[in-house]
């Protein structure tokens, strides 16, 4: 595979336009194509567009300045989404330039906590999200099964035949983020992820395939609402539903073999059943179980690692409460017990019982007298002598756990009663309220610092801002435990390595390289998380630990990897997309 870093230089090709339809026509169907006003001379003349542009010949640079102050302007979130998600389909390069150069200001613009709110306009907004004629995703439906590998086929992005994408965001919309069933309005999800991946491990946006499979909603809100765009039926029953999942990802692989699948947004049971139906079968992994579990114990690492070494704690002393047992809860708690099997040599015994999980009804134990759900089971306590407890003050006193971890999707959950028991408990408690968006975080940075006098060691799903201790001045940042920091270089690393499949070690070392990859400042900060500003770095080195394992496991297919493992950081970074201020149309093809 070579690089796929633009190279091209800044005249065109004349015989690489297309005879069979206008030049203007091909230009106003490729968002990739299209740079507007950068293009010189010659590539208005052979593109036949003087005197349909303004005579000016502008750089990037300028066209991005003139891009953020308009953007700057608008005080509405949801405003700025829609200015983005159009320049997104109708200038990639400058979409991408904006957002890879500003990604602290424009991430929570593009995706949480603001994609939340697109989602749930994603009906009233779809049309003035992208030009006319300019597909915002693929849209599937039971409709289509008899046909779906021509229905796959008819995505062309950027009007271009030769469609052939690298990875695939699927969801069924059952799950959105913290706001429930959104149906066929999840599709900002998809999109907002595989934006992420571009910008975050440089995968080239001509190979990104988002996806919404739409079976139906049961959220009565959307199926009375007259602007839904979607399928208005209940969602189908899990027989019907495995069926359909089955045949979209048959046809996705008889049209595209070698993609990778990221499952997003799926609700917590069908989450663990396609995970663990698909995951040795093909290129997939899901990013709410096994990225965001990833991307925490990340985090958790760091966390612990400081806490040993400032407070003498050892790793094997702590106790864990998950505040929320769903998909993304459970697995985080898998892979934070893989750590301490694999890196602390516990026993699998042992490490699960370092964990106590709280739904909706409490402490998960094996006799409360309620069915559990198949994914709580194995946790599920039964050292409880017949004790329950509901209340979170409640299970707080009895387990003293060293790390709260909130996945509930509950505002306010972890109040401050909770908070000063876990200052009182430990010197530097460990507390992670991990929900988005941010209005359903079960805590603030602030009220943790205030509850905890200053001593929390705090990471979030969703961004919070700084917080100024008032008696010294002093600012402190809070770390954001996003999954973007685990999932681009992942996707970057199978999709180079060509594994078989993804395996739990790889996403483990994807996580382990992940905490390995604060400077020496960043660690003396007390973060938990590197800086987004080094996101391409970081996912530089993620993606080159995915590849050595798939090595590892004698898993990885491509061969240029196989050839390059003596120098794989440098060979990762080179297959990095770059933003270019002089792209050929050769560079459709």
């Amino acid at each position: 595979m070579s690089p796929i870093v633009d190279t091209s230089s800044s005249s065109f090709d004349e015989t690489s336009v297309p005879k069979e339809r206008s030049s203007i026509d091909l230009l106003s169907r490729s968002g990739y194509i299209n740079q507007g006003t950068v293009l010189n001379q010659q590539q208005r003349k052979l593109l036949g567009l003087n005197g349909i542009l303004p005579p000016t010949i502008e750089t990037l640079e300028t066209q991005k300045n003139r891009a953020l102050r308009l953007l700057r302007s608008k005080n509405n979130l949801l405003d700025k989404y829609i200015l983005m998600a159009h320049l997104r389909t109708s200038n990639v390069h400058l979409f991408y330039k904006i957002v890879i150069e500003e990604l602290e200001e424009l991430a929570p613009i593009i995706y949480t906590p603001t994609v939340g709110t697109a989602c749930l306009e994603y009906s009233t907004i779809y049309p003035f999200l992208a030009s006319p004629g300019v597909p915002d995703g693929l849209f599937l439906t039971k409709a289509d099964i008899p046909t779906l590998c021509q229905t796959i086929r008819n995505y062309r992005p950027n009007n271009n035949e030769e469609f052939n994408p690298d990875i695939a965001v699927i969801s069924d919309g059952s799950r959105i983020l913290g706001l429930g069933d959104l149906g066929v309005n999840g599709m900002g999800i998809p999109i907002g992820k595989l934006q992420l991946y571009v910008a975050g491990a440089g995968i080239d946006p001509r190979r990104t395939l988002p996806i919404i499979v739409d079976m139906g909603t049961n959220n009565e809100k959307f199926l009375d609402d007259e602007f839904y765009i979607g399928t208005r039926v209940k969602r189908p029953d899990d027989e019907e539903f495995y069926q359909t999942v089955d045949d979209v990802l048959s046809a996705l692989h008889t049209v595209y073999p070698k993609i990778l699948v990221q499952f997003e947004d799926w609700s917590s049971e069908h989450a663990f059943g396609l995970l663990e139906k698909y995951q040795n079968e093909m290129l997939c992994f899901n990013d709410d179980i096994q990225g965001t579990g990833a991307v925490i114990l990340s985090g958790i690492i760091n966390a612990i690692r400081r806490v040993q070494n400032e407070d003498g704690v050892s790793p094997l002393d702590h106790r864990i409460v998950f505040y929320g047992a769903g998909s993304a809860a459970i697995g985080v708690a898998r892979q934070i017990q893989d750590y301490f099997q694999i890196e602390h040599d516990m026993p699998e015994e042992e490490a699960q019982k370092l964990f106590w999980i709280v739904d909706s009804k409490g402490l998960v134990t094996s006799n409360r007298g309620d069915r559990l759900a198949q994914h709580k089971i194995y946790y599920a306590r039964t050292d409880n002598e017949d004790e329950q407890y509901n209340q979170l003050i409640d299970i707080v006193n009895y387990v003293k756990p060293t790390i709260l971890i909130g996945l509930s999707s509950t505002t306010g959950a972890f109040g401050e009663e909770v908070l000063q028991r876990l200052a009182e408990l430990n010197r530097q408690p460990i507390v992670l309220p991990l929900s988005n968006p941010a209005t359903q975080a079960e805590c603030t940075f602030e009220a943790a610092m205030k509850a905890t006098n200053n001593q929390v060691i705090f990471a979030s799903g969703t961004a919070f801002p700084a917080y100024t201790i008032p008696s010294t001045g002093e600012v402190r940042y809070p770390g954001q435990g996003n999954n973007m920091y685990v999932f681009p270089g992942l996707g970057l690393g199978a999709i180079l390595a060509k594994p078989q499949y993804i395996s739990n070690r790889m996403i483990f070392e994807a996580s382990k390289a992940l905490a390995d990859s604060l400077t020496p400042t960043e660690i003396s900060n007390g973060w938990l998380y590197p800086s987004l500003k080094r996101i391409r770095e970081v996912s530089t080195i993620i993606a080159t630990a995915v590849c050595n394992e798939a090595l590892r496991e004698n898993v990885a297919s491509a061969e240029d990897v196989i050839q390059n493992q003596d120098n794989l950081l440098e060979y990762v970074s080179s297959h990095m997309w770059f933003p270019d201020n002089n792209t050929s149309i050769d560079d459709e093809s």
